[in-house]
């Protein structure tokens, strides 16, 4: 069996029709690997389909520019230079020509390209798109290997030029994002009151992570951090975020506009959990009106589990005969006095869990002997009564929240830095970047993984406005 594929190309001016043969197959005994089209047939196929379409829309497009739109003249040409154009069918080398503008626009000796006027980024939107998909969710030179297996651009992308495309979209989404603000309260109460009803209330999480730094001299040492968050809706739905946090300059205003994005209103409640630390606390103040701030339970409760595990270190060490017989009830009362302190921080009873800390200390001064980790114990007591001092005023009552089935606690944050930040930067992951790379590179991996990266395109291309294939879809 013979096979010949033609392309039929018909204009709109009455000019015949132009036909065009792009692959000859042939086929003798069906086999399973011959039957329909093999992957290397196809990318020839493609290829050849691109290259005919292609060289009739350029000539159509360059038709319209050989005389003056006002008179009619013919315009004159200066020159042509060639033109690299990288599409996701193959690379083409096309002919720009340069054309003098007609002596009725008295723009003197004047000429242009048009073709490369139209064709300025050298890449199409398409492949630009899955190369800065592919790319954020894994390296670049495993998005250039399945590109080049599965399109026919042979070995026309490198992962130099794949980051230089990518960081160029973050750039340009970097570009949109609005002046930064100490804050976006907007309105008065009046106002407030007058809006429709709001949505139901939202959940965000902040958590930070860290990522290897390339300015230093070795692999084991060197880290900056990243703030990741999630913003959760009560009838489902979320949008994740992150930003380098000595990079941004804009986070506060990046987190307003993720909120913004689910449809938040002045009257509408937000609740904000958080590990207590300077940076997130800093960034969730003055974004809602309504707004609600907790420290995360999950962070009091892991000091106190290291805590007790100190305690119960210095308990297996003591021998029968012990020099000093009070040192296990000392050591038994530390213990009572953290279930104690746990109890009260559980109920919201800062001032109670305050007094036990001073109590821990004390019992710590009690100790006859200086058994192995009470040095540590004391200064865990001390950076943890410091840390609950200064978020006394965001510490509610967790077990009253925790009857209602309302949040206490940051654990899917916890996913959230795992699978937006220590997937694609850390885990398996050899490369050490810069703080401008790591955050350019978050900004296009979170617009895929809220499936908002289509959209964008959508917006800068209206011919991306069609939906996105689902194979695409979860391939973070």
């Amino acid at each position: 069996m013979k096979v010949r594929i033609q392309v039929v190309i018909e204009a709109e001016n009455g000019e015949p029709e132009k036909v065009e043969e792009i692959a000859r197959l042939e086929r003798g005994a069906l086999h399973p690997e011959e039957l329909g089209l093999t992957l290397a047939e196809a990318k020839v196929l493609l290829h050849g389909m691109q290259q005919a379409v292609v060289t009739e829309q350029i000539v159509e497009y360059l038709e319209k520019f050989k005389t003056c739109p006002d008179c009619g003249a013919h315009r004159t040409r200066k020159g042509r230079h060639p033109l690299v154009y990288r599409t996701l069918f193959g690379k083409f080398n096309l002919v720009s020509p340069r054309l003098y503008d007609c002596p009725c626009q008295n723009h003197g000796r004047h000429s242009s390209s048009p073709l490369a006027e139209l064709l300025s980024s050298h890449c199409a939107p398409e492949l630009l798109y899955l190369e800065t998909r592919f790319a954020s969710l894994m390296s670049y030179g495993l998005s250039v290997e399945l590109l080049t297996e599965i399109l026919p651009i042979a070995e026309e992308i490198s992962s130099t030029s794949m980051r230089r495309h990518l960081q160029r979209v973050a750039e340009r989404i970097e570009g949109e994002l609005g002046e930064e603000q100490f804050q976006f309260i907007e309105g008065c109460p009046g106002d407030w009151a007058k809006q429709p009803p709001p949505g139901p209330p939202l959940t965000v999480g902040l958590d930070g992570g860290y990522v290897h730094a390339s300015d230093q001299k070795s692999k084991s040492e060197g880290w900056f951090e990243v703030i990741a968050g999630k913003s959760v809706q009560t009838e489902g739905g979320a949008k994740v975020f992150a930003f380098v946090n000595k990079y941004d300059t804009k986070p506060k205003r990046r987190l307003y506009e993720v909120l913004k994005s689910q449809g938040l209103q002045m009257n509408q409640q937000v609740v904000f959990l958080s590990d207590g630390g300077d940076t997130v606390r800093d960034l969730q103040h003055y974004l809602s009106p309504e707004s609600e701030h907790l420290l995360d339970w999950f962070h009091i409760t892991m000091r106190l589990t290291v805590m007790r595990q100190m305690i119960k270190g210095m308990t297996a060490e003591l021998k029968p005969d012990d020099k000093h017989p009070e040192t296990a009830a000392v050591l038994a009362d530390l213990e009572r006095h953290l279930d104690s302190l746990k109890w009260n921080l559980w109920h919201g009873n800062v001032l109670h869990a305050l007094q036990r800390i001073s109590d821990l200390d004390d019992g710590l001064g009690m100790l006859e002997e200086n058994p192995a980790n009470r040095k540590k114990l004391e200064k865990a007591v001390r950076e943890f009564q410091s840390y609950i001092e200064a978020n006394q005023a965001f510490i509610p009552n967790y077990g009253d929240r925790y009857r209602h089935d309302e949040t206490i606690s940051t654990a899917f944050v916890e996913s959230t830095v795992n699978y937006v930040v220590s997937k694609r930067f850390v885990k398996k992951q050899q490369m050490r970047w810069s703080q401008r790379g790591a955050h350019l590179l978050l900004q296009t991996r979170v617009q895929v993984l809220n499936d908002d990266l289509r959209k964008t395109f959508g917006r800068w291309f209206p011919g991306m406005r069609g939906e996105e294939p689902a194979a695409l879809k979860e391939a973070a």
